[in-house]
């Protein structure tokens, strides 16, 4: 019953309507829209009858949003701006970093349970060697503290007045490139600077990474929708994230299509629920 009552109050969490944004509920579903970005294996139909099962299924009523998916951030920031998503679901790093660039951005009302994502690197399944390598590395990061000591300096503690620090990438001659697919979708974490390039968090593990197995690493850039497109295309080798849910209420193959293989953990985040709110006309 305790396991139940958790895996109920986790799954309230992320989609009931005590977020707010009242006044952009859908005509057509009474449903809040919630912007989020597009997951890999399950579509928003899909999520939805999930949500409608898991009220069968528990004789629970929830009030729920009616998730909108987008491909890349910047469409869906627009659509929060211009009021087609009454809220978007992101990260606690990725809204602190949003809130300190735009105040007009904000955090709804938060609440004392917790929803966490896990982030993975995302490879072909076939692909056993460098998906060995890559878990042996981020073990070693996270045992002598590498890891947090980047997360710490490049998310953290970064700083918002300018752009996340450039990281300079190693280069190893004769030695194998690595593609790695990345998006610029969840600043700081996953970040693209204006000029195109990638910087911040993922750069610096990226780069560590190349360092330890003595590879050389190529950025890719993509939208967050084309992850799996890049690697079965063999556009890229490796995307920088994928999600696996710590919770057994949300599937956990929701970001892992048929034919990717996902690495251990490299970091873990909150997710919150942003508003905006747009200056008052005079």
């Amino acid at each position: 019953m305790k396991k139940i009552f958790a895996l109920l109050m986790t799954f309230a969490l992320i989609l009931m309507t005590g977020c707010g944004g009242g006044d952009n509920k859908s005509v057509d579903t009474n449903k809040v829209k919630l912007g989020m970005i597009t997951r890999l294996n399950v579509s928003e139909e899909n999520f939805e009858k999930f949500v409608e099962q898991v009220e069968q299924t528990f004789n629970v009523t929830i009030a729920s949003h009616k998730p909108v998916f987008f491909d890349n951030l910047n469409s869906m920031l627009a659509a929060l701006q211009a009021g087609q998503v009454a809220e978007i679901s992101t990260y606690t790093s990725v809204a602190r970093y949003m809130i300190a660039k735009d105040p007009h951005y904000f955090v709804l009302k938060d609440h004392s349970l917790e929803f966490i994502d896990s982030f993975c690197f995302a490879l072909r399944e076939d692909d056993t060697e460098l998906k060995d390598s890559l878990n042996m590395v981020i073990k070693e990061m996270q045992d002598d503290g590498t890891l947090g000591k980047l997360a710490k300096e490049y998310i953290t503690d970064i700083k918002t007045d300018g752009e996340p620090p450039a990281v300079e990438l190693p280069h190893f001659d004769s030695a194998q490139t690595i593609k790695v697919a990345v998006t610029g979708d969840l600043p700081p974490l996953d970040y693209v600077s204006a000029d195109g390039k990638p910087a911040g968090f993922n750069t610096a593990v990226l780069a560590e990474i190349g360092k330890r197995m003595l590879k050389n690493i190529e950025l890719v850039n993509i939208d967050s929708g084309a992850r799996a497109a890049a690697l079965t295309s063999k556009q890229a080798d490796v995307v920088f994230w994928a999600i696996v849910p710590v919770s057994e209420i949300i599937p956990a193959d929701s970001d892992k299509p048929a034919g990717i293989a996902l690495t251990n953990p490299y970091y873990k985040d909150k997710i919150v629920h942003v508003g905006f709110k747009a200056d008052e006309k005079k």
